[in-house]
């Protein structure tokens, strides 16, 4: 494991280290990183400008050398669109690095964690602030889920069917799709950001005490139906405090309807 003192050496040594390429034109920081690190394992997040399209892959090649000359367990390259990549860097230490490479054009704000580290034309500073006053404009700030209610409610019909099978694997796939769902509506109640959103340590209290509870004792159909009893009185609960959602009288007919037994 790292200390956080290994954390900012090697975070100073990755910010240098892409200040001497000639296509980087900034790097932006995301995430806890911003205001202090939440705890020890926190991961480094960061953007990496270029000041052109042309210049996306000829930054990616030499920031997958560095990173290669770091020692890591492994380098995933992922590619999100002809001129986005994204680097998943673990280190031997559990040092994790998540950095996107984009032209300076494709930058955006997603959430009020961001700062610049390195701006060497001042340009890629002005596009994060153009974008900032864009995001703080929104009525609604983070990505929306797209029908949770409707999803909840067909893996519910679902898992009664599996669970009249007897198939209680599929029947546990189920149930952990609803709790998926459930969580989509209470992270958006709470204003959370759905994108990468990992702290569900945060919420409510008193939801998490619930949602805990909607894990099966044991695996049997029974229990699974008693989770999936408790957790449909959850999620109509989270879905009523909801100012984005909303369960149609349909739905709720099916769901009121349907007793999982």
């Amino acid at each position: 494991m790292y200390s956080p003192k290994d954390r900012d050496s090697f975070f100073l040594r990755t910010v240098d280290a892409l200040n001497v390429l000639p296509m980087v034109e900034g790097v932006v920081q995301l995430g806890s990183g911003v205001t202090g690190y939440k705890d020890e394992y926190s991961d480094i997040d960061l953007m990496v400008a270029t000041s052109t399209e042309n210049d996306v892959v000829g930054a990616k090649d030499n920031i997958q050398q560095f990173f290669s000359e770091l020692n890591p367990v492994i380098i995933k390259e992922k590619q999100f669109s002809k001129n986005i990549y994204l680097f998943i860097v673990i280190l031997e230490n559990s040092l994790e690095f998540n950095v996107s490479i984009l032209p300076r054009s494709s930058l955006s704000v997603r959430s009020p964690l961001w700062k610049v580290v390195l701006d060497k034309t001042g340009l890629v500073s002005k596009k994060m602030e153009k974008e900032n006053l864009a995001f703080s404009n929104k009525l609604v700030k983070y990505a929306t889920f797209e029908d949770p209610a409707f999803e909840f409610v067909y893996c519910y019909i679902r898992l009664d069917k599996e669970l009249k099978r007897n198939n209680l694997v599929y029947a546990l796939k189920m149930l952990e799709s609803m709790r998926d769902y459930t969580l989509i509506v209470q992270a958006m109640n709470e204003n959370k950001k759905l994108h990468q959103f990992k702290a569900y340590d945060s919420l409510d209290n008193d939801f998490l005490k619930i949602f805990l509870s909607t894990y099966p004792k044991d695996i049997t159909g029974i229990c699974l139906a008693e989770s999936a009893s408790i957790l449909k009185e959850l999620f109509l609960d989270t879905v009523n405090q909801s100012s984005i959602y909303t369960m149609d009288d349909l739905l709720k007919n099916l769901l009121s309807d349907k007793k999982i037994v």
